[in-house]
């Protein structure tokens, strides 16, 4: 399925959210209180953005993670909307908005907040990576 079949199986908010730089409600997204072992990834692309190893409890009202799984999935573009200076967040390879990404994070992780959308995510749990595709991932999760 290319990008334009994809995106035609989107919910609204989810259109929304990735395509037109939209936010969803704080509190309200799937993966704001969860956390689960497994990864998420791009809705569009598959793309895999962040490990739950990196996800913290921020209590801003959206999933909020210290870091990607590699840097180069993300993308950061200044965003001067709502009044506001922010460095929006946006997936490397389906170009779609993610969220945004702050300096309040925990200090021992490197002080970052990856604050994002859930809308604009899809969970694998770990149980799952090898039955779909992500397999190269389990090592991830080694202790």
């Amino acid at each position: 399925m290319n990008k334009e079949e994809k995106l035609m199986h989107l919910t609204p908010l989810q259109y929304e959210v990735t395509q037109n730089n939209a936010t969803e409600p704080p509190f309200s997204g799937e993966y704001n209180d969860f956390f689960e072992e497994g990864i998420y990834v791009d809705l569009v692309s598959g793309e895999v953005l962040f490990s739950s190893l990196d996800k913290f409890p921020s209590s801003c009202g959206w999933a909020s993670f210290t870091r990607p799984v590699r840097k180069e999935a993300v993308t950061e573009k200044l965003a001067l909307d709502y009044r506001m200076r922010r460095r929006e967040i946006r997936s490397a390879q389906a170009d779609c908005h993610l969220g945004h990404v702050f300096s309040d994070g925990p200090l021992k992780t490197g002080g970052l907040r990856y604050c994002i959308n859930s809308a604009a995510l899809r969970f694998v749990p770990k149980a799952q990576l090898e039955a779909q595709g992500y397999g190269e991932y389990l090592r991830l999760f080694d202790k």
